[in-house]
């Protein structure tokens, strides 16, 4: 694999359009302040430590566009994973614009394509942190010429991240990939509105595996108030979310999880839990996995 070095200095977007498959970018601490495309399959980004190794931009869903159009939740990425087999290593993908209640959705990480690793990694916004693609469906049909064709693509897409901080406040992961969360610490930050949700998955009827939580902690900053918290909506129909042996703290609701304002999703959404930590009072449309249903899960990312 060749080895490329980077610092502060130096442009990891210039980099990457002369990379090859299989190229490990390797980044010295500092701030990278850019908005970062990946669009090369096998590239490996790794940095200092994610305390001192940051990529930081603040795009946001409502600042005007060089098209004259605002910039809308899925173009305000920090960094956009638009290739497979892209791995992410002791580094932090940050969003720093801040204020979501006036200025909306402000992602820092957006994955599009199959095969994502982060590993000791921090992902922190505000609104829709992480995204997991690709996009629902619909999505796909109405941002025909408004999307670059990477962020609209369709099909199975699988993502992995392991022993990362992942911090927001309003469905701050969210979207259609199956995504395993192992070892995470999931962080919820205070807002001015007064709840916050963290899942936000859009899975179809047909996908099996969804978001899955296992062995993660469910923090929040002292600010952040007692029970305001779900652990999911369902953004779109047959949102699949599954908890495993995780650890919940005081800002999580009793229910668990909300339908989505007014929606009938609560009909359709699939939310799970298995392990010793879920408190009684559960919304009743949520369930208990049993021990065969939870190793399945876990074994689609093996």
């Amino acid at each position: 694999m060749k080895t490329v070095h980077l610092t502060p200095g130096n442009s990891i977007n210039e980099a990457l359009r002369r990379a090859e498959p299989g190229t490990r970018f390797v980044l010295s601490p500092g701030v990278y302040r850019e908005k970062t495309e990946i669009h090369v399959p096998d590239i490996e980004i790794v940095g200092g430590g994610a305390d001192n190794t940051r990529i930081v931009w603040d795009d946001h869903a409502n600042k005007i566009h060089a098209d004259g159009k605002e910039y809308n939740t899925f173009r305000t990425y920090t960094a956009a994973v638009l290739a497979p087999h892209v791995t992410f290593r002791d580094i932090a993908v940050v969003n720093d614009a801040l204020l979501p209640e006036s200025r909306g959705q402000e992602v820092a990480l957006t994955v599009c394509d199959d095969d994502f690793l982060a590993e000791n990694c921090t992902f922190l916004s505000t609104q829709d942190t992480v995204f997991c693609g690709p996009l629902p469906p619909d999505l796909i049909e109405r941002y025909v010429g408004f999307l670059k064709d990477e962020l609209r693509r369709g099909g199975s897409m699988k993502q992995i991240f392991r022993s990362c901080l992942i911090a927001g406040n309003v469905d701050f992961i969210f979207g259609c990939g199956d995504a395993l969360f192992e070892n995470c610490e999931i962080r919820s930050v205070y807002d001015v509105r007064g709840h916050g949700y963290t899942a936000a998955p859009a899975h179809t009827a047909e996908q099996e595996t969804g978001f899955v939580f296992s062995g993660c902690r469910f923090t929040c900053e002292d600010a952040v108030a007692v029970g305001s918290v779900y652990l999911a909506r369902p953004w779109r129909d047959y949102g699949k979310c599954s908890f495993i042996d995780c650890t919940y703290g005081r800002h999580i609701s009793p229910d668990g999880f909300d339908k989505w304002n007014d929606t009938q999703r609560d009909k359709t959404a699939r939310f799970y839990e298995y392990g010793n930590d879920i408190p009684s009072g559960r919304v009743p449309w949520s369930r208990i996995l049993d021990g065969n249903e939870k190793e399945k899960l876990l074994a689609a990312f093996r």
